[in-house]
């Protein structure tokens, strides 16, 4: 046995004949190429939106966030200033004030009002 290949018989087409085109196959055709490029297209114009959006989330939740911590300042403020006036409208600090413009406690000058 001879361990060469064989190599095949090609025939010459007739000159008579008449030339068969090779029909290629297109996997998709033109309509469905169409079709995924819209849904492509859909599919980044959704993510994009998806991302704005969680963007103008994460802002609002920040500014939120900032208010908030805002709100407790103040109010911690307040409560500084409402401790300060209790204990500056004591009887006694009152008096010495009046005493250091010149008034004096006199029985003369003290009026008793009920309340109602």
């Amino acid at each position: 046995m001879n361990t060469t290949a064989k190599k095949p018989i090609m025939e010459e087409p007739k000159a008579g004949s008449i030339k068969q085109r090779k029909v290629i196959k297109q996997f998709f055709t033109p309509g469905e190429k169409v079709l995924f490029l819209v849904f492509m297209l859909t599919i980044c114009f959704m993510c994009a939106k998806l991302i704005s959006t969680q963007a103008a989330i994460y802002e609002t939740n920040k500014q939120l966030q900032d208010t908030d911590a805002k709100i407790q300042e103040q109010e911690k403020i307040n409560h500084d200033l409402e401790v300060q006036i209790s204990e500056e409208s004591t009887y006694e600090k009152i008096r010495e004030r009046a005493k250091a413009m010149g008034l004096d406690l006199s029985d003369q000058n003290i009026k008793v009002v009920e309340p109602k």
